[in-house]
């Protein structure tokens, strides 16, 4: 593609930028439309009511209506600001959240960098969120959204331990941090996905399969916090925070920060089913391999895998409007007292049994 462009347009550094900004258009923005469209259906089913209906068929125009919106509102920047890093902010945290689909293998051949640390990249991203969340809060001179970034970023960096460890159990496991070669590693049928005890058979596999439950879902809860979602979206708690750190943001600024809260609900749930649910590896075989027709195989894993993804998103939402929101001291104790204690025990007990 990009010896293409360049032929195309004659210049080096634009073929560069429209590869980088292609996943954007491609990718992000028609999922996160979609996810926001998703969430209030969602929403709306389980509260027995419709939801957005007027706006296209069963309101899904509604959200291309949300953008038109964002789009004409006034930018407003408090006078007491730190006007440069309030604007700065909302650009870092969605940075981000974009940064991390480089490295998200969507089908063996569609990946964006086949990068050997994969895992370790997105992990050591994930910084530039946190850094842009309590920017966002300090410079907009509000206690409530000073106070919101503070609890985001003691939440964030929090649960990056449980779900560090429970990652360095599968690297000790498949022995790379490259997310594309865990998902190769899981080729095959669904009892060769690592849920399942990995695709190595004998009393090692057997013997791993309750830990590999526990470990998903430690890392199924942290990265639930880690994207703020209920029940743990105490940053964001209207009921004493208003809006928390993007309470003083309005328009496109605002916008950038809900896109990367939905852009990153879909990151991590492609994190958690390529580390467990085989990754883009259908669970039943490939069409193309029945029929003789390879070029079709990478159009069916891409399928496999968004099917994964937006379903780990669908669990999202469904807990978001059926669980309560933690307090605080509840939120920190389930981490510290509870997730990090037991996947260090997970990933001791994984160790010794994969020296079986």
């Amino acid at each position: 593609m990009y010896e293409f462009l360049t032929n195309l347009i004659g210049n080096e550094v634009l073929a560069w930028i429209i590869i980088a900004a292609l996943p954007l258009f491609v990718v992000i923005l028609p999922y996160a439309l979609v996810a926001i469209w998703l969430e209030r259906k969602v929403s709306a089913h389980m509260q027995d009511r419709l939801g957005p209906m007027i706006t296209g068929w069963h309101g899904w125009l509604q959200s291309f209506a949300d953008v038109l919106k964002l789009l004409q509102k006034e930018d407003l920047v408090p006078a007491e600001a730190d006007k440069k890093l309030f604007n700065i902010a909302p650009a870092l945290v969605f940075t981000a959240s974009y940064a991390a689909f480089a490295v998200i293998p969507f089908s063996s051949g569609f990946i964006g960098s086949g990068a050997e640390i994969g895992i370790f990249f997105i992990l050591a991203v994930s910084s530039f969120a946190v850094a842009g969340i309590l920017m966002g809060g300090w410079a907009s001179n509000n206690k409530y959204s000073l106070i919101g970034a503070m609890r985001a970023v003691a939440q964030i960096i929090s649960y990056e331990i449980p779900t560090a460890l429970v990652v360095l159990s599968m690297v000790m496991i498949t022995g790379t941090l490259s997310l594309e070669k865990i998902s190769a590693m899981q080729t095959g049928y669904f009892w060769n996905w690592f849920i399942f005890g990995g695709p190595e058979w004998g009393l090692t596999k057997f013997l791993l399969i309750p830990f590999m439950l526990v470990g998903f879902l430690i890392l199924y809860m942290s990265t639930l916090a880690e994207v703020n979602r209920t029940p743990f979206d105490i940053p964001e708690a209207e009921s004493e925070l208003v809006g928390g750190y993007h309470t003083e943001y309005s328009g496109m600024k605002f916008a950038m920060f809900f896109l990367a809260e939905y852009a990153n609900m879909f990151a991590v749930s492609a994190i958690v089913s390529i580390i467990f649910f085989g990754g883009y590896q259908s669970p039943v075989g490939y069409l193309g391999d029945l029929f003789g027709v390879s070029w079709l195989i990478p159009f069916e894993q891409l399928f496999w895998f968004v099917a994964k993804g937006l379903f780990f998103v669908f669990v999202q939402m469904w807990l978001r409007w059926t669980l309560p929101r933690l307090r605080v001291d509840q939120l920190m104790n389930l981490c510290w007292k509870y997730l990090i204690p037991y996947s260090i025990a997970n990933l001791i007990i994984i160790g010794l049994i994969s020296l079986i």
